[in-house]
């Protein structure tokens, strides 16, 4: 196993990936950090310990010309890859009665779910060959969300791709499972992100992100399958699957709902 981890995260630029970039330069890691805002990314990587080693790669994921070249620059300029974390992710609300939120429905998948395997898809064969050396460190870490749990109103296209990135990942663990490659998928309760900031609906078990990246950093570590975070929202997401139809339909009907364009 390689001393140093090597660490590639989309969407890292703030927000969840940021909080991750932080938790693992603290850990002396070298990072790979991807995202479309150049000056956060830049301001984000000068921060960082060890700053001069990170590597930045201001793209969109759904470049996937764009994924894949800075995924052969990084393991070319580390000798390898240790851990990949598809962090990249939109959310607005959306309903499906109205056309015009096609394209959101679309642009949300793309970004979600398509991305997602774009940003895997380029670092596999390098931690196969790793895998077979003896390296036992490789992985792939996927973040879907507890919204991808059940099907929330109002959120038909984010509930849907989260949902969609859970059950590829179990897919992808299945096929990688004999090749040394572990897959983790991370649900993410409420954390206290940009994104959940536009909110304007009571958010419980509301996490800091720096506690988030501090369990998502052991939870990889472990090589774990599934995990929510927080283990609050861990409890709830298993209730919420053992409820029926009628009575989840009923409970939900009227529950507050993301505004559509945020």
């Amino acid at each position: 196993m390689h001393d140093t981890k090597r660490v590639f995260i989309t969407g890292a630029s703030s927000g969840l990936g940021a909080a991750l970039a932080q938790r693992y330069a603290r850990d002396g890691a070298v990072l790979g950090l991807a995202a479309r805002r150049t000056e956060k990314l830049q301001a984000l990587a000068a921060s960082l310990p060890g700053s001069a080693q990170h590597r930045v790669y201001a793209l969109d994921v759904n470049d996937h010309a764009a994924i894949a070249a800075a995924a052969a620059d990084f393991i070319a300029a580390h000798n390898g890859i240790d851990i990949v974390i598809a962090n990249a992710g939109i959310s607005r609300g959306t309903l499906t009665e109205y056309a015009e939120d096609l394209p959101a429905f679309e642009q949300i998948f793309a970004t979600n779910v398509s991305a997602t395997v774009a940003t895997f898809a380029p670092f596999i064969a390098a931690m196969q060959q790793q895998a077979r050396a003896g390296d036992k460190g490789c992985r792939l870490v996927a973040i879907s969300s507890v919204a991808g749990v059940r099907g929330l109103p109002g959120a038909g296209a984010y509930s849907a791709s989260k949902a969609a990135v859970r059950v590829y990942c179990e897919s992808l663990r299945v096929e990688l499972k004999t090749s040394g490659v572990r897959v983790v998928t991370i649900a993410p309760g409420y954390i206290d992100t940009p994104m959940t900031q536009m909110n304007e609906y009571q958010m419980p078990f509301l996490m800091p992100a720096e506690k988030f990246a501090e369990q998502a950093a052991a939870t990889i570590e472990k090589g774990r399958s599934y995990r929510v975070i927080p283990w609050q929202m861990g409890v709830v997401a298993k209730g919420l699957r053992l409820l029926p139809d009628w009575l989840y339909d009923s409970l939900f009907a009227n529950a507050p709902r993301k505004n559509r364009g945020l």
